[in-house]
């Protein structure tokens, strides 16, 4: 037999702002059909009316499109599948394996104390469920019906999880599953595994909170007759704290990091390290990460987020990063605080990018060169005193008639330093202090040369 082409999806709920820890189930099916030349597919999981949004859903989107994690097919919206799933709902019904259980809330509430009074896990009992020979209770009047999946009674479900190892859960733990509601509306693990089957899914890669769904999700597959896919099943990933990272505990939504400055592809690589590893590789491109990934090497524990790290693997993919690409992704940052940029924004970007861990903070260097900067007093009064004034007065001086290109300015900096018996601290940190607002930059010929004369020479000339 051939191989089945592998095909993975990502299935979201729009009922929050997708975080880091709900996208990196996105970023291992992605990888894991990339690396095996399959499909990703993307599936909005939206029947939860009440919670669900379309902001939550436009999230999803931007988050994933500014990671580059693309779907071959997709998005598919649940609540567009419904008359599917009745349809497919009927072929059970038609085939024994669902039945209408009239069990009210009330009643179910009441038979949940009465077995927790008894020290009994609490779950439905099968009133309702139909047995050669049982007689059922009367149909009560008006009361709609839910719809009950007909579990397996006896033996085990069971798989080989590739993260978890081999998961056996005893039929007779599962109760008979709501998987319709009163007004016929299907349930999520009825609908999941229709869309599974539908759309041909080879290998499920979820959060270990889904590990509970599975066993019922198998037996519905098999009353389909469908074999049910591969299931990897990822650790939690845990705050900075140590919870379960949510939206609740403070989590951020994943494009709140596009706007704060983070590569696309340094948070795949810090991403792809919270569960995943290839030896003691820490910085990796996307092509590495595609190269090395495969299921064997998924964690068994909980990762736990640490931005100071996630900032460390940032700072490395920005100094890797080619200048023109950089430039126009610092451009759209100054773009934001009414700054155009000119054609030196590359170079500027090579000239700093050595010591910024965003393009926040690069884009924050950069607007020194296309606006007036305010220096900081304390700085001003350490650096800018009375006996170095003669001396910024000669610079200017100089620099407004040599020719501006670093050479020539590195002259006119000697020729004020010989002539004023100077250390070049002493002459530096006063110039940069004027000129970009802090007495801590690279070079300062390179500085200057990327600054425009007239700049220069004015905040010189007003010390």
């Amino acid at each position: 037999m051939t191989q089945a082409r592998i095909r993975t999806r990502f299935a979201p709920s729009p009922t929050g702002f997708i975080h880091l820890g709900n996208i990196r189930s996105a970023l291992y099916p992605w990888a894991f059909a990339r690396a095996n030349g399959g499909d990703f597919i993307l599936r909005i999981e939206d029947t939860d009316l009440e919670r669900s949004s379309q902001a939550a859903v436009d999230v999803i989107l931007e988050g994933m499109a500014w990671l580059g994690l693309d779907p071959d097919e997709g998005p598919f919206y649940q609540m567009q599948r419904m008359d599917r799933y009745k349809a497919v709902l009927a072929e059970l019904v038609a085939a024994g394996q669902v039945y209408p259980c009239y069990m009210g809330m009330a009643e179910l509430d009441a038979l949940r104390e009465r077995q927790m009074a008894s020290k009994e896990k609490p779950r439905y009992d099968g009133t309702w469920r139909p047995e050669p020979g049982k007689v059922l209770p009367p149909v009560p009047e008006g009361v709609k019906p839910v719809l009950r999946f007909r579990n397996p009674q006896g033996g085990v479900v069971a798989w080989d999880d590739k993260v978890k190892g081999r998961i056996e859960i005893s039929n007779d733990e599962l109760d008979d599953l709501v998987i319709a509601r009163p007004d016929g509306t299907p349930t999520y693990n009825f609908c999941v595994v229709v869309d599974d089957i539908d759309m041909a899914i080879t290998h499920v890669i979820r959060g270990d909170d889904h590990v509970n769904n599975t066993p019922r999700q198998i037996n519905i597959f098999r009353a389909l007759g469908k074999e049910p896919p591969v299931y990897a099943h990822l650790p939690t990933v845990l705050n900075e704290q140590g919870e379960k990272m949510s939206k609740r505990n403070g989590a951020k939504p994943v494009t709140q990091y596009r706007d704060e400055g983070y590569l696309p592809d340094a948070m795949v690589n810090y991403l792809a390290r919270l569960g995943w590893s290839h030896g003691d590789d820490e910085i990796f491109s996307r092509a590495q990460f595609l190269q090395w990934f495969s299921l064997d090497h998924l964690g068994r524990s909980a990762a736990q987020f640490d931005e100071a790290k996630l900032r460390w693997v940032n700072a490395q993919h920005l100094k890797a990063t080619d200048d023109d690409t950089l430039a126009a992704l610092v451009a759209v940052q100054l773009r934001g605080r009414g700054i155009e940029a000119d054609e030196r924004l590359p170079r500027i970007c090579a000239l700093f990018k050595d010591r910024c861990d965003t393009t926040v903070v690069l884009a924050h260097w950069a607007a020194a060169f296309y606006v007036d900067v305010t220096p900081h007093a304390d700085e001003m009064a350490q650096h800018v005193t009375d006996a170095i004034k003669p001396s910024l007065a000669l610079l200017a001086q100089k620099l407004a008639s040599c020719a501006w290109e670093k050479a020539a300015i590195s002259g006119a900096i000697k020729e004020v330093l010989a002539a004023g018996g100077l250390k070049m601290p002493q002459l530096a940190m006063p110039v940069r202090v004027l000129v970009m607002g802090t007495a801590q930059t690279p070079s300062l010929d390179a500085v200057l040369e990327l600054a425009s004369r007239e700049k220069v020479v004015a905040c010189l000339q007003k010390a």
